[in-house]
């Protein structure tokens, strides 16, 4: 007998079912294999991508040198929905990030909507980050060996080329990378993301020799609206810390490091950030910023600091492809082990623990759209995807603090209710402060998943045929 529609899009799945079911795929399971390094640096390097490289050209000129107070501002608004993150990812040890935890706390439409901002906000970022890896590579060239690739083969058409060939690529490399194993593919993560720190912190010790006092002399030229306003602007060069949470499954102490990873690579993170801006902004005077599209490099000057800067921004792209395209990759594994997307997706290679056909499905369709589609301000609906998803994990916290007071926590968030709550609202302060184009490519999205949901997810769901408990909302949670 069906049940009732209401019933269908509120039914959850326990959170017991739910870690029990988490790396089990079709044919084969997930592997166990990464430990808190592997776990903190997948976060460290879906998180320190193209931002830092570019972001001080336009936060700087909005809140002069104390720019450095808005990198603090911005890790604070993250931080609390990291805290957040931290004790579900304990509670729920699973590959399916907050799209999982929403499933468990907030019912079947909801967690669909999570899923689905998941993939906006992982599938068409790989993209975006690409076509910026084949940007910086072409720069490298330039710098390096005076060549630069033809438009024909290094933009997209309508942007007065013919296909993105470096941004397909660099899809393709992360997508073999993969195909090897969770264990292989983080550890070519963890060496681009030592080469990437090793760049920035090379900056700040070329850029602290050119320290002048008088560059921070007026601090707040622009008073604290302009700190506010360019904290809006940096915070999403924090996006991406939620990456460990995606490898519950195939972390060997999930329980324990998933929290340690989320918290540990936000704090690192933050202080290179600060670190580098303050060098910045002590370097060179605040002023200069303004238009500067490749800050970084203008700050260390000549040949060899453009080098420098270019060539970390390679590597720091391509470690932003590899760990969100795995984010992706997990993120469906879980949705398609639910029913929610075809079962192809949760196909497991036996030989290498992987889910081969839903890396090589995945990985092809972001590298055409790379190639082929200049992504514009759909990429901006990114941000919005984003924010929205940390926001239903601060809201899950408070469902499951209130429901399951005593369920076991590995990490509890100090001061709940008051920090997920702090979560909810900083988490829509941002999403209000977007322009009304990415609001109208939300919703587009959003109805195009709504279409999805309502003509194929509802009656695949692996809870379709469940029993009376999985519609009880109150009795599910935690059996």
């Amino acid at each position: 007998m069906e049940h009732p529609l209401g019933a269908q899009l509120l039914r959850r799945k326990p959170i017991a079912d739910i870690v029990t079911d988490s790396g089990q795929g079709e044919g084969g399971a997930l592997r166990r294999t990464l430990g808190l390094r592997q776990l903190t640096m997948l976060s460290v390097g879906a998180t320190l991508g193209t931002g830092i490289f570019v972001v001080l050209g336009e936060a700087v000129p909005v809140a002069g040198p104390a720019v450095v107070l808005a990198f603090v501002l911005a890790g604070v608004t993250a931080l609390l929905s990291a805290l957040s993150y931290a004790e579900l990812a304990g509670m729920i040890p699973v590959a399916g990030s907050s799209y999982s935890y929403a499933y468990a706390t907030l019912g079947e439409l909801v967690a669909w909507v999570c899923g689905w901002c998941l993939l906006l906000e992982y599938g068409v970022s790989v993209a975006a980050v690409a076509v910026g890896w084949g940007e910086y590579v072409n720069e490298l060239l330039n710098l390096t060996l005076g060549v630069a690739l033809p438009d024909a083969l290094s933009q997209p058409p309508g942007d007065g080329g013919l296909v993105n060939l470096p941004a397909a690529a660099v899809v393709i490399l992360a997508m073999v990378a993969l195909l090897g194993g969770a264990k292989e593919s983080a550890r070519a993560n963890t060496i681009m993301v030592v080469i990437k720190v090793a760049t920035l912190v090379l900056f700040c010790v070329l850029a602290f020799a050119a320290v002048q006092d008088r560059n921070f002399s007026p601090f707040l030229p622009l008073g604290l609206g302009g700190v506010s306003a360019a904290a809006a602007k940096v915070f999403f060069s924090y996006i991406g810390f939620d990456a460990a949470s995606t490898a519950g499954a195939e972390a060997r102490d999930p329980q324990r490091d998933l929290p340690r990873a989320i918290m540990l690579s936000l704090g690192i993170v933050t202080v290179l950030y600060c670190l580098v801006a303050l060098a910045a902004v002590g370097a060179m005077h605040w002023s200069a910023f303004e238009g500067a599209e490749a800050a970084l490099s203008k700050v260390l000057g000549g040949t060899a600091g453009s080098v420098l800067l270019s060539f970390g921004a390679v590597v720091a792209v391509a470690s932003v492809v590899l760990a969100v395209l795995y984010g992706q990759t997990r993120i469906l594994f879980s949705m398609s082990r639910d029913g929610l997307v075809p079962k192809v997706f949760s196909r497991v290679n036996p030989r290498t623990g992987v889910p081969s056909a839903n890396t090589v499905l995945v990985s092809s369709f972001i590298a055409v759209l790379a190639a082929v589609v200049p992504l514009g301000a759909l990429a901006d609906a990114t941000s919005i995807g984003t924010l929205f998803a940390f926001g239903l994990v601060n809201i899950a916290v408070l469902v499951l603090r209130r429901t399951q007071p005593d369920l076991p926590r590995t990490f509890r968030a100090p001061l709940a209710p008051i920090t997920p709550i702090l979560g909810v609202v900083t988490c829509g302060w941002m999403m209000l402060s977007l322009d009304s184009a990415t609001w109208v490519a939300f919703g587009a999205w959003m109805a195009a998943g709504l279409v999805v949901y309502f003509g194929y997810s509802r009656r695949h769901s692996a809870l379709s045929c469940a029993g009376p408990a999985y519609l009880d909302n109150d009795s599910s949670i935690g059996r």
